[in-house]
């Protein structure tokens, strides 16, 4: 149980380092003593929320939700990538592999509790022990133990030295701050519950919450965090089934905000409209096929069962595929061709698959698929099972896949079954073995080529990363742990490229697209630049009307 007896005031700094040399930063803080001001705002999104609960949600619709109302020990300011102290006062490594973090004195829950190290505690310690398979545990792939020696102090004992990774994974999926009062400690707790219990102390608070329908916040006048005061009191969002809906709400006027996902025809259509602004950021986001290792043809659990074919199957599909035809044809180019794991503009990219399939230019190449198959015994036509969802990685992803399809399928080579689910129920599925080959998407948690790579590739023996793909390669999970504690930037780089060229081999998923931030706003809407930044998170507390 948190004690209030040993709370004490520390000095506000950032110290982020290793034992041997520390790096100093200065902490921003924007504590706040009040709301914020403005008049009202409504945004609107096709955004799903899963779960509320950190431990049992792994999507971007949902930490939408979680980077208002949550607080964080590191985060990113407004217009950078890089992690300050959010509700910390400082954080320093105190040993190679000890991270101490030093909590702001007096801080409290939206609900009157207090916020101390105790809770700072639990919260990680649940993150590890309901592991749930959607949600993500597995970014705290170094984390071994965390104490909580006195009400104000946390540290986190890692399990390799030098990590270069994890400050930015404090501020993270895996990082919200949870009230131990109101969540259960090995189990997921309900929205009802979170929201009943107002377990909440981040920059908003929720008022009123109807699931994927309407969420109502206001500002926490307790948050002490370094996104500071937000610029409007009240926000409300709106959720929709469908995105034309969305694009008709935003340019009549009902709403103020329309993020996350207008259509490519829609944004083109909106950007000549005047009465609207069409804002764009930069992109992290990726879109990419999952193959299940052991459900996929020739499967590890299939009556087929043939390591070798299955990786001819994949091969070949990536043969087949057309990204620039799918990048134009679907999105009108504000997508672009994706040939490797990290997106472009990330320190350590490549284009590792462009040279090893289809004409190693890019494009597509059905006889040099034919000839792989060919080789492997693989009988053609393939029966190949596709799901991909309807709601939650935009409207153009039916025209996306009936696209992926009619390429296999023109090949020759393929017979695609494609199916959809809706979000809610597809990410129940997809963990449940469910899909043989299905699509996902990524918005990145923090800006950094670690992000593309841990939690996708990291599969120490007897776990599984969050892709859930039962894909295992020792010597990809050496590497990955390898560059996270690598301080030199250039033998750092060096490994992130090795590990692309290294999953480039074995293609347990094929990356398809990397797309840019947009959202559209009412001409009177201020703030949406600062929030559209390479932090890749979307914070209501920079946008203000009127």
């Amino acid at each position: 149980m948190k004690s209030a007896s040993t709370r004490m005031a520390r000095g506000i700094a950032l110290l982020a380092g290793t034992a041997v040399a520390a790096l100093v930063l200065a902490g921003c803080s924007g504590g706040t003593t009040g709301g914020g001001a403005g008049g009202a705002i409504t945004i609107g999104t096709t955004d799903k929320v899963t779960v509320l609960d950190p431990a049992g949600s792994y999507d971007n619709g949902s930490f939408a939700v979680m980077n208002q109302v949550y607080p964080f020990l590191m985060n990113t300011p407004y217009g950078s990538p890089d992690v300050q102290p959010d509700i910390a006062e400082k954080a320093e490594f105190t040993a190679p592999t000890e991270y101490t973090v030093t909590l702001k004195p007096g801080l409290k829950f939206a609900n009157g509790h207090d916020l101390t190290s105790s809770d700072v505690k639990f919260s990680f310690d649940r993150q590890l022990k309901i592991a749930d398979a959607n949600g993500p545990s597995s970014l705290l792939y170094n984390l071994d133990s965390v104490a909580a020696p006195d009400d104000t102090t946390v540290v986190f004992t890692l399990k390799t030295e030098n990590d270069q990774v994890f400050p930015q994974i404090l501020s993270s999926p895996a990082g919200p701050i949870v009230d131990e009062e109101v969540f259960a400690a090995d189990k997921i707790t309900s929205d009802k519950e979170i929201v009943d219990g107002k377990a909440f102390a981040g920059q908003y608070e929720i008022t009123s919450y109807d699931f994927n329908n309407l969420i109502a916040y206001k500002a926490y006048s307790g948050y002490k965090g370094v996104l500071g005061t937000p610029k409007t009191d009240v926000v409300n969002v709106k959720y929709y089934a469908d995105a034309s809906n969305l694009k008709l709400d935003i340019q009549e006027g009902n709403i103020d905000v329309a993020f996350r996902s207008l259509s490519a025809t829609d944004i083109s259509d909106l950007s000549t409209n005047d009465k609207v602004k069409v804002v764009n950021g930069p992109g992290g986001e990726i879109r990419y096929i999952v193959f299940n290792f052991d459900t996929q043809p020739y499967g590890a659990k299939t009556p087929e069962a043939d390591p070798a074919k299955a990786l001819a199957v994949r091969k070949a599909v990536a043969d087949v595929i057309d990204r620039k035809e799918l990048a134009t044809q679907v999105y009108k180019d504000t997508y672009t061709p994706l040939y490797s794991y990290v997106p472009q503009g990330l320190t350590g990219a490549t284009e590792s698959l462009k040279p090893l399939y289809g004409d190693g230019n890019g494009g597509a190449d059905v006889e040099k698929a034919k000839a792989d198959l060919t080789a492997a015994g693989v009988t053609v036509p393939i029966k190949l099972s596709l799901q991909y969802n309807t709601d939650h990685y935009g409207p153009g992803s039916s025209d996306e896949y009936a696209l992926i399809k009619d390429q296999l399928d023109s090949s020759g080579l393929f017979t695609v079954d494609l199916q959809s689910t809706e979000y809610v129920q597809y990410s129940k599925d997809r963990v449940a073995d469910a899909y043989p080959a299905y699509q996902l998407g990524w918005f990145p948690d923090y800006s950094d080529a670690d992000n593309y790579l841990t939690p996708f590739f990291l599969n120490p023996t007897g776990k599984e990363s969050f892709l859930q793909s039962h894909y295992q390669n020792p010597a990809v999970d050496s590497l990955v742990l390898e560059q996270s504690v690598t301080s030199d930037p250039a033998a750092r780089t060096a490994l992130i490229e090795k590990i692309q060229d290294t999953v480039a081999g074995d293609l347990p998923t094929i990356p398809l697209l990397q797309g840019a931030q947009v959202a559209v706003t009412g001409t009177t809407v201020t703030g949406t630049s600062d929030t559209l930044d390479a932090s890749f998170k979307f914070r209501y507390g920079a946008l203000a009307k009127g």
